[in-house]
C-alpha cells in the first residue's frame, strides 16, 4: 500500500510517498481503509522535530482519518468489517491507504457525515472539547471568546459552545472567515486585524467581560486577553508560537486562571467521554465539521505548507 514516510525531521518536503506492507491487526486491533486523512498543525510540529524528537524514524505522520473497517483482530467486539468510522489517533499513522488502530481509536461515523468531515474530527474537536469543558469547565449561560474561530479548532469550539448553551464571540481576520464563523453559530464575530477590536467586548457583554477565552495564539494575544475577563475568568492556551510577557496584576485582580491543555494528557475516560459527545453531535447534526480543501495524499507537503497559513478556513484533508 502507499503511505507517506518521513526518514528525517525537516521541512514539508521530507515527506515522501512510498510502498509499505499492508498492516495486519493483532488482538484488540482493527485495520481501516483510509478514505480521508486530516491535516493538523501538530503534524507539522512533529515532522519538523519540534515535538516528539524521540520518535523512531522512519514513520508515517497523521493522527486523524475516516474510512471503512477492512480487518479486525481477535477480541474485537464493537467494530465490524465494512463499518464506517472516524479515527482519532492510531498505531501506524493516518497518511496512508490503510491504518492500524486499537479498536477504540475508531468511532462510528454516521452515514450523513462525509469521510472528509470524519477526518476533521479527532484533533480539532478533541482540542476544543478538552479546552472548553475538561479544562475551563465552561457552563451554559457563560460567555466564551474563541480566538481564531475560522480554523478547524475554532469552528469546533464555536459549535460545541453553542450546543452547550453558551454565548459565543469569535474572531477572524477576513470577511469570508467572519461569515463562516457566524454560519457556525457565533453570536458575534470580531475582526482580529482591526486595531482595538477587543475594546468591543465591554459593549457586547454589558461591561461584564467574558468567562472563558480559548486562545489559539497565546504569544500574540495573552496579555490582551486578561483585561477582558470577568471575575474568575479562564483563559485556555490551545496554541502558541513563541514567548509572551504579561502583567500578572490583570490576573490577580480578577482571580483569573491561565490554563494549558494538550490532548496527550487526556485519560482514556476523558477521551471516551468526548468521543461519545462527538458521535451524538454528528448524529443529531449539531456538530458539522467544515472541510476547506481536499488534497491528494502524494501532495502532503503542499498540505503542510497550507495548514500553517492564517488564511486557512476550516479543515484540510488528504485523499489517498
Amino acid at each position: 500500500m502507499k503511505a507517506i514516510r518521513i526518514h528525517s525531521f525537516g521541512p514539508p518536503e521530507v515527506m515522501k510517498i512510498e510502498e509499505i506492507p499492508v498492516p495486519e491487526p493483532g488482538p484488540g486491533q482493527v485495520v481501516v481503509t483510509v478514505k480521508a486523512a486530516g491535516v493538523n498543525p501538530v503534524d507539522t510540529y512533529i515532522r519538523s522535530g519540534l515535538y516528539r524528537p524521540d520518535l523512531k524514524l522512519p514513520y508515517t505522520p497523521g493522527l486523524d482519518a475516516a474510512g471503512v473497517i477492512a480487518a479486525i483482530g481477535e477480541g474485537v467486539n464493537h467494530r465490524s468489517i465494512g463499518q464506517r468510522v472516524y479515527v482519532a489517533w492510531s498505531l501506524s499513522g493516518t497518511y496512508a491507504e490503510q491504518v492500524l488502530c486499537k479498536e477504540f481509536q475508531t468511532h462510528p461515523l454516521p452515514d450523513a457525515v462525509t469521510f472528509g468531515q470524519g477526518a476533521a474530527i479527532g484533533v480539532p474537536y478533541g482540542a476544543a472539547y478538552r479546552a472548553l469543558f475538561q479544562r475551563a469547565g465552561a457552563q451554559a449561560g457563560e460567555v466564551v471568546l474563541v480566538h481564531g474561530a475560522s480554523g478547524g479548532v475554532g469552528i469546533a469550539a464555536v459549535q460545541l459552545a453553542r450546543k452547550g448553551g453558551m454565548r459565543v464571540i469569535g474572531t477572524a481576520g477576513t470577511e469570508a472567515g467572519r461569515e463562516l464563523v457566524l454560519a457556525q453559530g457565533a453570536h458575534h464575530v470580531l475582526n482580529h486585524r482591526e486595531a482595538g477590536y477587543l475594546d468591543k467586548i465591554q459593549e457586547l457583554t454589558c461591561g461584564r467581560g467574558v468567562d472563558v477565552i480559548l486562545e489559539m495564539l497565546a504569544n500574540v494575544n495573552l496579555d490582551h486577553d486578561l483585561p477582558i475577563l470577568t471575575t474568575r475568568g479562564r483563559v485556555v492556551v490551545i496554541g502558541s508560537r513563541g514567548r509572551v510577557e504579561i502583567d500578572p496584576r490583570n490576573a490577580m485582580m480578577r482571580e483569573a486562571s491561565i490554563l494549558g491543555m494538550t490532548l496527550y494528557n487526556a485519560t482514556d475516560k476523558e477521551l471516551a467521554s468526548m468521543h461519545a459527545a462527538f458521535v451524538a453531535g454528528l448524529e443529531d447534526g449539531t456538530l458539522r465539521p467544515v472541510v476547506s480543501s481536499e488534497i491528494p495524499l502524494a501532495e502532503a507537503a503542499t498540505a503542510h505548507h497550507a495548514v500553517m497559513e492564517s488564511s486557512t478556513l476550516g479543515k484540510i484533508v488528504l485523499l489517498p
